[in-house]
């Protein structure tokens, strides 16, 4: 009887101790290692048996629940550990994706495999007790059954807990994070045997976890087959998706750079359900930053040379370039693999690999040393990143260039070119040539202003974007040319002009962005500087026509005034015209003082005073994600302090300049008319607005913002007379603007 117990202590049943599921033939349970986990306890006492007393037959009942839950935890450890899923050495790598993809694999964890090497462990230590308690037996005269009982007590207390974790396992399919999750939740009882028993579980899901981590960290390589760590990568969730040749196929088309920067910027995330509760959210995304940050130290472009090179002049730029693709195309790999070695030396991914040994070594998960370890690993990571954007790939070159192309730093060449342009800039954009049609005067005004110094020029490209009317809708305006030979709109209606208006505003730039800079310009990025150019190119076309007007108007002036004095008699030149259209000019010079204060105020108080708080970032941070940080303030105080991100004071603004443009056309075609009602009416316009404007920046709510320390600067400039001020309390009114003669102090009428 006690070798029955004893090999039923062991999960071997027989005659006397009996399994209900063997038993039941309705069921005919074939107890294989991949038979389901029973819910209770089916070992049992053979009915027939009387010559055991009551008080016996309890406890032996209660003892051979260790054989059950023995052996059930031993199938599912059986289970788990099951290695007859790999694949022979011979089978092609690209057919197994594709079954995986299509999903004719069983689902397998290392998770649940590293755990079920802890219930080894734990089955161990019971069979070693089972054999002492039969030795015990053996060598005493009379065996009693409190030896068992005994010998076996400290068990009732680990296998029921543990075979209620590997039922909730393997019923709810749990791996993965989850299942280090539960472990954790576990490990909190008040049973220091289980409690160190659960604390090995976890600790055997660590080593793996630690295995990931340092694929992940130390070399940039997600190990990960079975999609258990909570860094995944983003093309797994479009696979689901797909079929296997269309996986395929986009791997083949895509380029090393393209794949680089799709793995930076959507390559890879957090996945929440994988995330292990005791992970803080900001400690996963240094997690994620560090292994992008590796993957790109490890793998640079091919194309990627540093800036320090020797430049050569634009005239042997072709030569140059064939010669040096027939010596890239040999040394490729190994230039590669030199940058490699320089941009992560071998010495740092030591140290990360020391730093996640010494994690992984450690009895307990110390939540603090893994914080701290994981801080250092991203320092290191995002440090060499630094190096290599700011230092090695000359990314404040490239800020400065887009600072003078895009924030039109360069005003010399957007003067040159809007000066080209003028005339073109009249008549509305025809949807099939716009662009072609500007690159004339932009290469012209290059040539002008560009000097043979400026390498950063060849990556800006113009665009026209967002036309959204065609010739065929909009009455254009009729050219005329005088007698200087310059050119003058004449146009029925205003309609067209205004619509003309909005086609130019779609007037883009690009910049070529090499790798590895595109890390750090995103095209959210590059889209921010193509809002804030759109809009100071407006400004400035704006401030130039206000300008050209006033000297067209007084080269006129001074024409007319050299025939009267020539011909005073036969003169056609009326003196009543000059004093009907000088309140007009004081409005003209109204409307340039607001935009020659506007433009004042974003070019120097806004973008200078920001360039020069983002170099001091530069020159004090070493670190590439507090770059990418400090950048994206830069720009968010661009916008925000050119009022781009408050749509009542941009629609304003926008509607003042457009007031402005029809302006300064409409005084050039009515010089010989005697009709100013429309010049009265934009002008009247023009009030309204400007009164408007001012009355919002004053206003409380952006006052108070951090948009007030220059704001205020910008208000001072305007109502340095309290004029704006007066006007917008409706003191004075159109009327009386259009015939005062003290417009402005300071004006010259």
């Amino acid at each position: 009887m006690l070798h029955e117990l004893l090999l039923a202590l062991l999960g071997h049943t027989g005659d006397l101790i009996i399994d209900e599921r063997e038993h039941r033939e309705s069921l005919r349970v074939n107890l294989s290692k991949d038979a389901p986990l029973a819910e209770e306890s089916t070992f049992k006492l053979a009915p027939d048996l009387s010559f055991i007393q009551p008080s016996d037959k309890e406890v032996i009942e209660k003892i051979i629940t260790l054989g059950f839950y023995y052996r059930e935890l031993d199938r599912f450890a059986s289970k788990c550990r099951n290695l007859s899923w790999i694949r022979s050495s011979k089978d092609s790598p690209l057919s197994s994706n594709a079954e995986i993809l299509k999903g004719k694999k069983l689902k397998q964890s290392v998770y649940r495999r590293a755990v079920a090497n802890g219930i080894v462990e734990v089955l161990s230590l019971y069979r070693s007790a089972v054999l002492h308690i039969e030795q015990k037996l053996l060598s005493d005269s009379l065996p009693i059954l409190a030896s068992v009982t005994q010998g076996l007590n400290k068990f009732f207390v680990l296998l029921p807990p543990l075979y209620e974790l590997i039922l909730e396992i393997e019923h709810d399919g749990i791996c993965g994070g989850k299942l280090l999750n539960i472990l954790q939740k576990r490990c909190h009882c008040g049973v220091p045997e289980l409690q160190t028993c659960i604390q090995r579980l976890l600790w055997h899901g660590h080593q793996v976890m630690f295995n990931q981590l340092a694929s992940w960290m130390v070399y940039g390589i997600l190990h990960d087959q079975y999609g258990e760590f909570f860094i995944r990568r983003q093309e797994d969730r479009d696979s689901e998706h797909d079929s296997p040749s269309d996986t395929l196929e986009k791997l083949a088309r895509m380029s090393t750079e393209d794949k680089s920067l799709t793995d930076w910027h959507l390559g890879f995330h957090i996945l929440l359900d994988m995330l292990p509760e005791y992970i803080p959210m900001h400690v996963a995304e240094s997690i994620l930053f560090a292994g992008k940050a590796i993957r790109v130290l490890r793998n640079p472009s091919p194309t990627f040379k540093f800036h320090d090179a020797p430049s050569h002049p634009r005239g042997s730029q072709k030569i140059q370039g064939f010669n040096g693709r027939l010596s890239f195309q040999r040394d490729s790999s190994v230039c590669t693999t030199l940058i490699a070695e320089e941009l992560l030396p071998q010495s740092e991914a030591d140290k990360i690999e020391a730093m996640l040994q010494d994690l992984k070594e450690s009895s307990e998960f110390h939540k603090r040393s893994f914080e701290t370890a994981v801080a250092s690993v991203k320092t290191i990571a995002a440090s060499h990143l630094w190096q290599l954007v700011v230092v090695r790939a000359d990314l404040n070159g490239h800020l400065k260039a887009l600072k003078d192309y895009f924030l039109l730093a360069k005003g010399d060449f957007f003067q040159s070119f809007l000066e080209e342009s003028r005339q073109l800039m009249r008549l509305p954009p025809r949807q099939s040539t716009a662009e072609a049609d500007l690159m004339v005067p932009f290469q012209q005004a290059a040539i002008k202003t560009i000097g043979e110094e400026d390498r950063y020029f060849s990556r800006v490209s113009l665009r026209m974007r967002g036309l959204m009317i065609k010739s065929s809708q909009v009455e254009l305006p009729k050219v005329k040319a005088n007698s200087e030979g310059d050119f003058s709109v004449q146009s029925d209606t205003i309609t067209s002009l205004e619509m003309s208006l909005d086609g130019w505003d779609g007037i883009a730039l690009e910049y070529s962005i090499d790798w590895p800079l595109q890390l750090f310009f995103t095209q959210e990025v590059l889209s921010k500087y193509l809002r804030i150019f759109q809009y100071l190119l407006r400004l400035k076309r704006t401030q130039m026509e206000l300008e050209k007007s006033w000297a067209s108007a007084m080269q006129q002036d001074h024409s007319d005034f050299a025939k009267r004095h020539i011909d005073r008699k036969n003169s056609s030149i009326s003196p009543q015209r000059r004093q009907r259209f000088r309140p007009m000019w004081r409005v003209r010079e109204h409307m340039a003082f607001l935009i020659r204060n506007l433009q004042f105020y974003i070019q120097v108080d806004v973008i200078e005073s920001q360039w020069n708080v983002l170099q001091a970032h530069i020159q004090n941070s070493h670190d590439f994600t507090e770059l990418v940080d400090y950048h994206q303030e830069y720009l968010s105080a661009l916008i925000s302090q050119s009022f781009l991100d408050i749509g009542s004071v941009s629609r304003i603004l926008d509607g003042i300049m457009k007031l402005c443009l029809q302006f300064c056309w409409m005084i050039e075609n009515q010089e010989n008319s005697e009709n100013t009602v429309e010049l009265e009416r934009i002008a009247e316009e023009f009030n309204k607005n400007s009164n408007s404007l001012y009355t919002i920046l004053r206003s409380s709510r952006i006052a108070g913002s951090q948009r007030a320390p220059f704001l205020r600067r910008f208000l001072l400039r305007l109502n340095f007379n309290s004029f704006f001020e007066t006007t917008a309390r409706g003191v004075l009114n159109v009327f009386y603007l259009l015939n005062c003669g003290n417009f402005q102090d300071g004006f010259d009428c």
